[in-house]
């Protein structure tokens, strides 16, 4: 029950995500993508301080060791991100300036996705960095596998819950992905396939996570801290950032509105798997 309870949700949150990515990059939908980065933030932060979080807490292990996982969780995915970063700067520097076109698909991609791909834009548009920002986003998809693996090893309602929380906030990642793919090619259908492809490899993650957490029971709880301190790292470092610009009265209601639709998502998901629970 427990493995195909984590099949479902890895696979929604991996090719579900990528599939609302492409509505909102393609779609009648590109007009709400701020709005997505808004509920993607709210949810997670959601998902991290109202449910991961008390969940690990609430067992026997120390709080002191806990809030050290914590705090290392944090640390570990900043310096993750730097060394992404410092990796695409490096992987996709060249001596020749982009012509206008890139410049607008580069800064296009810069406002509305994860902030790691901003360098990969540029190198996408020559082709040479399509499968390096593929490979970067199947291990990023095997790690959101583990982290939704002993969610619902923990309990099933909070499995669902760390489901939804990945599938918001792997959106914007796969617009990204989407639009470096679609500036070496105007193949539409090939980009979302390939994207596809990497956002299944959350299932694989998700049953090595099954078989890791199964057998290391005892560290269930600093599994879920490592789970929340990566949410709120994404919120906080990735998300909130890219809405803090000036913006009207409107538009920052509406800002302010999303984020609490996602953290309302939340809540109404957890109290709809707790009934059935």
């Amino acid at each position: 029950m427990t493995v195909m309870a984590i099949l479902l949700g890895t696979l929604a949150a991996g090719i579900g995500s990528v599939w609302i990515a492409a509505l909102l990059s393609f779609g009648v939908l590109a007009r709400y993508t701020q709005h997505m980065l808004s509920l993607a933030a709210g949810a997670l932060l959601a998902t991290a301080f109202m449910h991961l979080l008390p969940e690990a807490f609430e067992s026997q292990s120390s709080a002191h060791d806990l809030f050290v996982a914590l705090l290392l969780g944090l640390v570990f995915f900043f310096l993750l991100d730097k060394a992404e970063l410092w990796h695409h700067g490096h992987e996709h520097h060249h001596p020749h300036a982009p012509d206008n076109d890139q410049q607008h698909a580069h800064g296009a991609a810069d406002s509305q996705t994860h902030h790691r791909h901003g360098n990969a834009g540029v190198a996408g548009a020559k082709g040479a960095g399509g499968w390096a920002v593929l490979a970067g986003d199947s291990v990023h998809c095997f790690g959101d596998g583990i982290l939704i693996a002993a969610a619902f090893v923990a309990d099933l309602r909070l499995g669902v819950i760390a489901s939804l929380a990945v599938l918001v906030h792997e959106v914007p990642h796969h617009m990204g992905d989407l639009l470096v793919l679609r500036a070496g090619s105007s193949n539409r259908q090939a980009a979302l396939v390939k994207v596809s492809m990497a956002g299944a490899v959350t299932a694989i993650g998700g049953l090595a996570g099954f078989w890791l957490v199964d057998r290391l029971q005892d560290y269930l709880p600093f599994f879920l801290v490592i789970a929340s301190s990566s949410f709120v790292y994404v919120a906080l470092a990735d998300l909130i950032p890219q809405l803090q610009t000036r913006l009207s009265a409107r538009q920052t209601a509406a800002q302010i509105g999303w984020l609490l639709v996602g953290i309302g998502l939340v809540t109404i998901v957890s109290g709809l798997a707790h009934a059935q629970h």
